[in-house]
């Protein structure tokens, strides 16, 4: 792992933060301290419009004539904010549920797709957030897509179709590295559905179907050979014990009975017929 990911990641926004409070000046000190005695003047009344709820979930960027106040933002709770000079953005910290649309992808293999998924994110820093893009829930969007296309584009159809905890978790990375200045964090990535032209499905379809005919005659061509050496087994040991035949008689006999009750089977001895058939000659 990079050793300067390691580092904290609000050492970017701080760093860029620090450019930006140089100090209001004079000039604005002097605006600041008539916003305050304005506020001094009008109070009760002006305490309405100075404090504002922020709630747990939310935190507020204060702008003080057009420069962020501080490193952190505000909240939750009651901030204090001075007419005429303070402005501030609310920004929501909880997890964004982001779905990328259906997009038409050409794999590794020349074959057309359609991926679409979802990403899950969420602002580590509202100050990031706010300053360093314009609208960081757009540009997230945008470069999830483009994200999701770039990747998808140099795997196979094969890949994609098996793979797609694995590709996840690369888009994953590389979102989260991309917005890491934005005070972006990439909680979770997943992708829904892989859509593929019909007669692809069908090709796959036929394809498949052909492999599952292959590997049933093999298993039953395995299944008559072990048959077939199972009886010459069994012709062996019955040809070494006559009685054994009769019993084998007896055998189907029952099971016969047990099968169909109106059908009945007698087995009648080899050696009877053959005696019988000698008597017969004799006569």
């Amino acid at each position: 792992m990079d050793p300067q990911r390691e580092t904290p990641k609000k050492n970017n926004t701080d760093h860029l933060i620090a450019d930006r409070r140089e100090g209001i000046g004079v000039c604005g000190w002097i605006l600041v301290s008539i916003s305050f005695l304005l506020v001094l003047i009008t109070f009760p009344v002006s305490i309405w419009a100075c404090i504002k709820v922020i709630r747990e979930y939310e935190r507020a960027v204060v702008f003080r004539l057009g420069r962020i106040l501080s490193k952190k933002a505000k909240g939750p709770g009651l901030i204090l904010i001075l007419p005429c000079t303070d402005t501030f953005i609310k920004v929501d910290l909880r997890t964004v549920t982001c779905s990328i649309p259906p997009q038409e992808i050409l794999t590794k293999d020349a074959v057309t797709t359609q991926v679409d998924g979802v990403v899950y994110y969420r602002i580590y820093s509202a100050v990031s957030a706010v300053a360093n893009v314009t609208d960081v829930h757009l540009a997230t969007f945008l470069l999830a897509q483009t994200t999701l296309r770039n990747v998808l584009g140099t795997q196979s159809l094969a890949q994609v179709l098996a793979g797609r905890e694995e590709i996840a978790h690369s888009i994953q990375a590389i979102l989260d590295g991309a917005t890491e200045q934005w005070g972006i964090k990439v909680a979770r990535v997943e992708i829904k559905d892989v859509r593929i032209p019909v007669g692809m499905q069908r090709a796959m379809a036929a394809e498949a179907e052909a492999a599952r005919e292959a590997r049933a005659k093999v298993v039953a061509a395995e299944g008559e050979i072990n048959a077939s050496k199972a009886l010459k087994r069994a012709s062996i040991v019955l040809a070494e014990s006559p009685a054994g035949l009769q019993l084998r008689y007896l055998q189907t006999l029952t099971t016969l009975a047990a099968e169909n009750n109106s059908t009945i089977v007698f087995p009648l001895p080899i050696n009877m017929l053959e005696s019988l058939g000698q008597r017969n000659r004799g006569g």
